[in-house]
């Protein structure tokens, strides 16, 4: 302990309370039936000096700027967030001594981690900032905060991975920029934690099979394929609890993702994204992260199944049996829908390498993202199929960037990439403005357009996380596409510059009203 004089006794018990500054801190003190109580002066919420606050029962005390309620005998939080520091007191030859020890750093850790856990159940998210910036504070490790939010969200997620996760590896990449300042690598904590409050607020938890078995990577991937998740799920456990996770896990859940036209390019994209999340934040969250992405595998639609992309299985057999006499070039993918440019890619796969391919495909999807007609995004009329915005033209850069990831390591799984991104260029070709004036979104100084957009993301105004999330993935996969192919770089760039100066309607009110009323009428 290290006891410090704060205060005459006397002058506290006429005055009631009074502030006194010891150690460089401002203290509020309270005189109350004899008792004597500390606390620090500044409400944990933000700020208001608690010496001018309300106090009944002798101990309960409140805050008169937004109506936060504490017990200064225990430092409990009665109405509100934030726990309130309080301090031990006694008297010595009529002074008022105050013992300022901190706790043990395990113990202050371990209460500003359960702050941050009531913080993500009331998905408070200057809660979560304000905890996080503790950790730092207090000098714990400051991706402390990201493995909690991981652990507390994994099972509370019913059909798996969200985004949340997802752009959570790319947060953490801009997190881990040391150009960065203190308040924006806040930000890009507080951002992580936000959105894995937002998409898990308030809900049950959904509790894993228990059992394990020792890992093999055929089994799981037909364990995906059969929808069974309880299996599935207990081959990942075996593969969490080796001293190193086998070299053929990821692998395994590339291939699964890939064995079908599958949930938008989501699967693939989450596969790479725990990979670099398990490698940033240590074994701590594999198992939380691997049960998750499992269980998103399982429950993840096949389109594929779907009229519109069903040739998929026959060109996926069929790769590098038969040419195609089209030049190799994005321009020749234009205006295809996605049997045809499957049937175009396929044939390309006879006569060209797959990196070839790939770039061609790139600027394709980036052409479609930067032709976008927005007057999709905000007409109030039309089928419920041909809803289509902003975000889902991001999804084939993204997808693009994730195939480009799995392959590089697993070059047996091109085949299935570069078809799955032929379906991409397909499903938006009834939706582009090919007309549109480029000219005023391409890119003179790629270097500083990406140094300026992505800086304006840890201040990006954006009131839905997946709008946020959707900006962070894009630009980061944009600016990872353009270095890795620099033939589609400037189409690439062109295109989120566009996203990033365009409206996006956030809610679409009356086209939902006009498209349920024709729904419901032909029940």
């Amino acid at each position: 302990m290290a006891w410090t004089a704060a205060i005459d006794l006397s002058t506290l018990a006429a005055k009631g309370r009074a502030v006194a500054r010891v150690g460089g801190r401002q203290i509020a003190l309270f005189h109350v039936e004899g008792r004597i109580h500390a606390c620090n002066n500044r409400c944990p919420h933000e700020g208001y000096p608690l010496i001018d606050g309300g106090l009944a029962d002798g101990r309960v005390l409140t805050c008169n700027w937004h109506n936060w309620k504490f017990d200064l005998e225990s430092g409990e939080t009665l109405v509100g967030g934030d726990r309130l520091r309080r301090y031990d007191t006694r008297i010595v030859d009529g002074k008022v001594e105050i013992d300022l020890v901190e706790p043990p750093l395990a113990e202050r850790r371990a209460a500003i981690l359960q702050g941050f856990a009531q913080a993500l159940e009331d998905n408070n998210y200057e809660h979560l900032a304000r905890e996080i910036a503790r950790l730092d504070h207090i000098g714990a490790d400051p991706l402390d905060a990201v493995r909690a939010a991981i652990i507390w969200a994994h099972d509370r997620l019913e059909f798996g991975w969200t985004h949340a996760f997802a752009v959570t590896a790319d947060w953490l990449a801009l997190y881990a920029d040391q150009r960065r300042d203190a308040a924006e690598r806040l930000v890009a904590r507080a951002e992580i934690a936000g959105y894995i409050a937002d998409d898990a607020q308030r809900a049950e938890r959904y509790p894993f099979a228990e059992g394990e078995r020792p890992f093999d990577g055929e089994a799981l991937v037909a364990a995906i394929e059969a929808e069974d998740e309880n299996a599935a799920v207990a081959l990942v456990r075996g593969a969490c609890r080796t001293p190193q996770l086998p070299a053929d896990l990821m692998p395994a859940l590339a291939r699964a993702a890939l064995t079908h036209y599958q949930d938008f390019g989501h699967a693939l994209i989450y596969v790479t994204k725990a990979e670099t999340l398990i490698a940033a934040l240590g074994r701590e969250v594999a198992e939380p992260l691997l049960l998750s992405l499992v269980r998103g595998l399982v429950y993840a639609t096949r389109e594929d199944l779907l009229p519109e992309f069903r040739d998929y299985a026959d060109k996926l057999a069929s790769w590098g049996k038969v040419g195609d006499d089209a030049k190799l070039e994005s321009a020749s993918l234009r205006g295809l829908n996605a049997r045809h440019a499957m049937a175009r890619v396929a044939g390309w796969g006879g006569r060209h390498e797959p990196a070839a391919i790939y770039a061609m495909l790139l600027e394709a999807l980036a052409w479609n993202m930067l032709h976008f007609d927005l007057s999709f995004d905000t007409r109030t009329e039309g089928p419920i199929g041909d809803n289509i915005n902003w975000l889902d033209f991001t999804h084939g850069v993204t997808f693009a960037n994730a195939v480009r990831k799995t392959c590089a390591h697993v070059p047996a799984l091109w085949p299935a990439g570069l078809l799955q991104l032929a379906c991409f260029v397909g499903r938006n070709v009834g939706y582009v403005d090919a007309a549109l004036d480029e000219a005023p979104w391409r890119v003179s100084d790629p270097a500083a357009f990406l140094d300026r957009a992505i800086a304006g993301l840890f201040d990006h105004g954006r009131e839905r996380f997946i709008v946020a999330a959707h900006l962070v993935k894009t630009l980061l996969a944009a600016r990872q596409e353009g270095a890795a192919v620099p033939v589609a770089a400037p189409t690439v760039l062109a295109a989120a510059n566009r996203l990033l100066h365009s409206p996006l309607k956030g809610r679409h009110r009356l086209r939902t009203a006009k498209q349920t009323l024709a729904f419901v009428a032909e029940d």
